[in-house]
């Protein structure tokens, strides 16, 4: 069957042609604002002592990182909201895109806060922030569905195939794509620069998905997510200045599994967040062998730190993520462009 662009689906999307001049200003904004904000943000955070905890568990060579200013992702979001507000027309699609972000932002925020007050590593508790995964799940579901208008069916690009799921088998595949987007970059940003370097091909990843099918404010809002991720790595890479926090990770990966759903591309995304995935399998692999068996595969999960105690220097696994990752996104995207010609 031939490919249906979200544009041809019906809804509220944004016109068919872009003014990629705009995208492009609006992506260049949000990294020139973040690069000026970092300073004064980072000098704030080191006044006030709002210091990342490490984990007693984690590598040896983390500890000297603790103290280190974390909730970044206040800056990022500063970044992407200022020229998103700014420039867009706030079409349903972004907007619901744009307000999932931010909640899962929130969840994050309130983690690192309770981190950095009660000064330890465990911030909310699982519980609460699956519960607030759940309420951002039916909020992206509501707009998706009921507002946007699209078919609550699970789309296989590489196949070109549909497989109509129905309203409530696609909330649950809203919460699946969320939690689990936010939870990969979550489990990613153990290192300086590697989730905010990961992301920032994602993002680009799907600017260039939206451009192709006519969403301009998706579009918008991909180049500002981009543009802020890429702003914070002149102080996250390493030796890092600043770290995201839950805040930046959750906030991040939420808006990728947003965006999954508004380009109907929740398969698709295994593939363009090939890392995020490596993560989390890493971890789930880690926990069974030894649940089961009694013994590791990996020396430390996520897979990461298994690097890092096979004495790799961060800046060579950051590097060599980021080349995966790009790979990852390449490959994602081009699958994606075949598809519309099947």
């Amino acid at each position: 069957m031939g490919a249906l662009l979200p544009a041809q689906i019906g809804g509220d999307v944004g016109s068919a042609v872009i003014d990629r001049g705009e995208v492009l200003i609006a992506g260049m904004a949000a990294m020139l604002i973040t690069i000026f904000l970092g300073p004064r943000f980072i000098e704030v955070l080191r006044n006030r002592e709002f210091g990342q905890q490490i984990r007693e568990e984690g590598p040896q060579g983390h500890h000297e990182k603790a103290g280190t200013p974390t909730m970044g992702g206040l800056i990022i979001f500063t970044a992407i909201a200022v020229p998103y507000l700014v420039l867009s027309e706030r079409d349903t699609e972004s907007l619901a895109v744009f307000v999932v972000a931010i909640g899962s932002a929130a969840l994050g925020f309130a983690d690192d806060w309770i981190k950095i007050v009660k000064r330890r590593s465990l911030g909310l508790a699982a519980r609460y922030k699956i519960v607030g995964q759940i309420a951002l799940s039916f909020v992206l579901w509501w707009f998706a569905f009921q507002e946007v208008g699209l078919d609550p069916s699970l789309r296989i690009h590489t196949w070109d195939v549909d497989i109509y799921l129905g309203p409530a088998l696609y909330l649950i595949l809203t919460f699946i794509v969320l939690a689990g987007a936010s939870n990969g970059v979550n489990l990613t940003d153990g290192l300086d620069g590697l989730a905010a370097g990961v992301c920032a091909m994602v993002f680009l990843a799907y600017t260039a998905i939206t451009i192709t099918t006519g969403q301009e404010g998706l579009a918008l809002l991909s180049a500002c997510l981009v543009g802020a991720t890429i702003g914070f790595l002149w102080f996250n890479a390493f030796p890092a200045t600043i770290f995201m926090g839950d805040i930046g990770s959750l906030g991040l990966g939420g808006a990728i599994g947003a965006l999954a759903i508004m380009t109907q591309t929740e398969v698709l995304l295994i593939v363009i967040g090939g890392v995020f995935v490596l993560e989390a399998l890493s971890v789930l692999v880690q926990v069974i062998s030894f649940k089961a068996f009694r013994r590791r595969v990996f020396l430390m999960a996520p897979i990461h730190h298994h690097f890092e105690m096979l004495a790799w220097s961060e800046t060579k696994i950051m590097l060599r993520f980021w080349i995966v990752a790009a790979v990852c996104a390449g490959t994602g995207y081009t699958l994606f462009q075949n598809s519309l010609g099947a």
